[in-house]
């Protein structure tokens, strides 16, 4: 029985056609994947990706735009009682020279290849939004 939802905001920060993805292990199964991560209590969603990638990732980000939010019923593939409701926005960041994985979960950072024939991602819905980077970059 679903008696939660986990609202998760991502951010695709892209430059040079390429977007910053995270690699990073969960639950026993290896991941690519958007950084950002889950809202908390009494926070915005734009406060949520300021915080992740500051907690995450040692840097500033700018919000460029709203990109994608999750529009189907999906349940965590994780946690059964879950819907996930996700956002996702273009974000530009601007401290790089500070970047830095803070998180131990992360194992590393890659900038993918917006261009490549294929789709990398294994999430469903990363999978819809790497799409739509395609269609606004390319």
């Amino acid at each position: 029985m679903i008696d939660k939802i986990n609202i998760r905001v991502y951010a695709c920060a892209v430059k040079d056609k390429k977007v910053l993805t995270l690699f990073e292990e969960y639950a026993g199964e290896p991941l690519m994947k958007f950084p950002g991560g889950g809202l908390e209590f009494g926070e915005g969603v734009l406060e949520c990706l300021h915080r992740e990638f500051d907690e995450e990732l040692n840097v500033k980000i700018e919000v460029v735009e709203h990109l994608y939010t999750q529009e189907n019923f999906l349940v965590s593939r994780f946690r059964d009682n879950e819907q996930l409701l996700t956002i996702y926005y273009l974000v530009n960041i601007t401290t790089e020279e500070d970047f830095l994985i803070l998180d131990p979960c992360i194992e590393r950072t890659e900038w993918i290849d917006i261009s490549q024939p294929d789709n990398p991602f294994t999430l469903p819905i990363d999978r819809i939004v790497f799409d739509k980077l395609k269609e606004k970059f390319l």
